[in-house]
């Protein structure tokens, strides 16, 4: 999917705003992006699905470089939906939380290998390398992942750590939004956005103080139209495409 940068939608601003600087411009509109990404949950991402690794519990995001992750939509492993919990109601379930092999240290799990400035790391110890190998230590207190909580922007955890009695595939479905050192986004979100985030970079613009452009009367205008275009583009977001029948059900009387 190609990118549009936050800059292509100057042109249709700046007649708006004669005299602002367009790096000006630029960042508001993206800071409008954010906004709107994350009030109409419209740039989603289903997330490659992988095998979690047994022992490790902390992961990162597989997304595009330039966005983060707001909400979490979905999280299964082997088909079977995670609870998606924010982080204090997952230190209180697992007070313990987790160490990265149990706190196992690597040199425990790296074997059959030579050691740098040792005598036995020729060119053959070299060439063949190291076995890592999980011990029972490492895989003390795994179990099946019941829960997923976000770390941070890029990172999250499951809970408990995986165990190897079988393999445990994730997926991930969720709502981006570009980060603050963003310069684009995908071309068919920003077109879907576009309006939604042109009335709301010009009620930030129009609002501010000691500029030649300050319109109070223009701000309050573009400020109800961005209000209805991102209540409008979240309704189209939640129905999709299809379009369900409605039904009405009768009440029965006391």
């Amino acid at each position: 999917m190609a990118d549009k940068t936050f800059a292509s939608l100057i042109p249709r601003i700046n007649p708006n705003v004669p005299g602002c600087p367009q790096p000006l411009m630029e960042s508001i509109i993206r800071t409008a992006a954010i906004r709107t990404c994350e009030r109409t949950l419209a740039w989603r991402h289903a997330q490659p699905t992988y095998n979690l690794t047994p022992a490790v519990h902390q992961y990162y995001y597989r997304k595009p470089d330039n966005a983060d992750v707001h909400v979490v939509f979905d999280a299964a492993v082997n088909g079977y939906p995670l609870d998606r919990v924010p982080l204090e109601e997952a230190l209180c379930r697992y007070p313990a939380w987790a160490d990265l092999y149990n706190g196992v240290s690597y040199d425990q799990l790296w074997t059959e290998g030579g050691t740098f400035n040792g005598q036995g790391f020729n060119q053959g110890g070299f060439n063949a390398g190291s076995t890592f190998t999980l011990t029972d230590d490492a895989l003390k207190n795994t179990s099946e992942p019941r829960i997923i909580t976000q770390l941070g922007p890029d990172q999250f955890i499951v809970l408990p750590s995986p165990d190897d009695e079988k393999a445990y595939t994730l997926r991930l479905i969720y709502a981006l939004k570009p980060k603050r050192t963003a310069t684009s986004m995908p071309e068919q979100i920003f077109d879907e956005l576009e309006d939604a985030i042109f009335h709301g970079a010009l009620q930030d613009l129009l609002i501010m103080p000691n500029q030649a452009w300050k319109d109070r009367e223009l701000a309050a205008y573009h400020a109800r139209q961005y209000t209805y275009h991102v209540t409008e583009r979240r309704a189209r977001a939640n129905l999709g495409a299809g379009r369900g029948p409605v039904y009405v059900s009768m009440r029965p009387f006391a």
